[in-house]
């Protein structure tokens, strides 16, 4: 008696399906019209057409799978997903509005199976409700991983085309108009745009193509950053936003160097790397790469961050100097020779605190000291150096000394 009713069971799911495959064309207009209520899909360039045309292609796969009972590929049902789901990235439909789509295909063969069906089928139903969801859930997660794979695709390719024009923007001393356009346009920027740059080579460099990664390598993400490497170094660069007017109510706005570390990426803020805070337009990238190259050349252990112009002129005046045989700080000691006891300690770092401070009553106030005092041990340090403190032309070599 079991065996009669299973195959009568089996005979009555057989001809409801067959119902389901002649009515193809309700099915595909009802897709259609839930699916076109999905904002990205009617604002997409998938047509209504493609749209209906697929959900008939989908729908004929999905009923010929529950006939067989499996969506192996003698049934074309998940051929058929790899391709909508590789179709569906490529038309740039975005992966949660995909997902929504596809869900209908079971609410919209349900609801139609309830319609065409009768009350003595109820318990058919029920024990057939698995076999419909396992169908579509098997349509739905190849079209789902079909689309994820295609999406990688596309951004491998796109980050490929990026680097070359990158690569062909900062291989050149001073890139043509031409060039600054097609990089702006593979990009997706504004070539006049306002750029910052970084550069960095080994540990460091490793952690700027890490935070390219992290934080800024998605089109969507707040402030996308860009990288190119060559040299061993690695270079980032990211646009600004655009100056706002010096209006009154806008100068309270950060300025000099807590300005710079402001306007840093996240994944930037802490590497040590050399810094070039302004950028006027991509043509000068190449230029203030070179700039970043020879700023990170002056890092030392004691960096914590990005190294700008700013914060290390007296570091570029004294290599360049020692590039030209001139050591300032060797000259100093020199001069500082014949200091007897602790006089060369008192006098050093009296001298520091005053370049800090450009005062002698703050000086004394700091070291604890009478002012005269401090005076004396500036004019000692005048008559054995010959470098008055007062004079910034003459100040600036300690600084630079020092650096």
């Amino acid at each position: 008696m079991h065996n009669v009713e299973t195959s009568g069971h089996t005979q009555r799911w057989t001809e409801l399906v067959d119902q389901l495959d002649g009515r193809l064309d309700e099915l595909a207009r009802a897709f259609t019209a839930r699916v076109r209520e999905i904002p990205e899909y009617g604002e997409s360039q998938v047509t209504i057409q493609e749209i209906t045309e697929t959900a008939r292609g989908t729908f004929r796969r999905l009923i010929r799978g529950l006939k067989n009972g499996t969506t192996d590929s003698s049934d074309g049902l998940l051929d058929f997903a790899s391709d909508l789901g590789s179709k569906r990235a490529r038309a740039g439909i975005p992966p949660e509005s995909l997902t929504s789509a596809v869900r209908l295909d079971f609410s919209i063969l349900w609801a139609e199976l309830l319609e065409i069906a009768k009350p003595e089928d109820a318990i058919l139903l029920a024990s057939r409700v698995d076999q419909v969801w396992r169908v579509v859930d098997e349509f739905a997660t190849r079209t789902h991983t079909s689309y994820l794979t295609e999406r990688v695709r596309m951004a491998q390719e796109e980050s490929s085309i990026q680097r070359e024009f990158i690569a062909r923007l900062f291989n050149q001393s001073t890139p043509s108009l031409e060039t600054s356009a097609q990089v702006a346009s593979a990009l997706g920027i504004n070539p006049e745009s306002r750029f910052a740059l970084v550069a960095a080579s080994g540990e460091p460099g490793a952690r700027l193509r890490a935070a390219v990664s992290q934080f800024g390598s998605s089109q969507h993400a707040r402030q996308r950053l860009f990288a190119h490497e060559s040299g061993g170094n690695t270079y980032v660069f990211w646009t600004l936003p655009p100056l706002r007017s010096r209006a009154p109510e806008n100068r309270g706005e950060l300025h000099g160097p807590d300005a710079e570390r402001h306007q840093l990426p996240p994944g930037v803020v802490d590497v040590p790397c050399g810094y070039v805070p302004e950028v006027l337009g991509l043509r000068a990238l190449p230029a203030a790469a070179r700039t970043a190259e020879s700023l990170a050349a002056l890092l030392r252990p004691r960096d914590a961050g990005p190294l700008s112009a700013d914060s290390a002129w007296a570091r570029l005046a004294q290599q360049n100097l020692q590039d030209a045989g001139l050591d300032l700080a060797a000259e100093l000691e020199e001069a500082l020779a014949e200091c007897k006891g602790g006089e060369r300690e008192r006098l050093l770092e009296t001298v520091r605190n005053y370049l800090t401070t450009g005062n002698v009553t703050l000086t004394s106030e700091q070291l604890f000291c009478h002012r005269n005092t401090i005076l004396n041990r500036l004019n000692r340090f005048q008559e054995l150096t010959g470098i008055d403190l007062a004079v910034p032309v003459s100040a600036a070599r300690l600084v630079v000394a020092w650096a």
